[in-house]
């Protein structure tokens, strides 16, 4: 089995824009780009208001009990549901969750985790 990975990173406003610039030269001039996939934070203070040890154990039990419901992983996390979305929001919002409406149910939510593994790198 192929462990499906996310790659997180620290990355300055300055280095980003470079990035986007040279991207948008070869483009512009016909180039292919590599697809990078990754997400990115400006700091490492960042990075850790993110990813906290609550936000992380978030992030493993929808990996291992993929719970149906913003609900039910209140419940197995044992926090109130309110908190729990709170972080869920702000997970979805950094690219770290995918949050799902049910056909049957548009007000349930499903949140899922599609990787197994998170790389951080650290340019130092």
């Amino acid at each position: 089995m192929k462990v499906k990975k996310i790659d997180i990173g620290i990355r300055g406003l300055k280095e980003s824009l470079k990035d986007f610039a040279d991207t948008w030269k070869k483009l512009e001039s016909g180039k292919r780009v590599k697809k990078e996939e990754g997400i990115y934070f400006d700091s490492i203070d960042t990075m850790r208001a993110v990813l906290t040890n609550k936000r992380l154990l978030i992030l493993k039990v929808i990996r291992e009990r993929k719970p149906a419901s913003v609900y039910e992983l209140a419940k197995i996390l044992g926090r109130d549901i309110k908190n729990v979305n709170q972080d869920l929001k702000l997970l979805s919002d950094s690219g770290l969750v995918t949050l799902e409406k049910t056909e049957t149910d548009k007000k349930r939510v499903v949140p899922h985790v599609d990787y197994a593994k998170i790389l951080l790198e650290i340019p130092v």
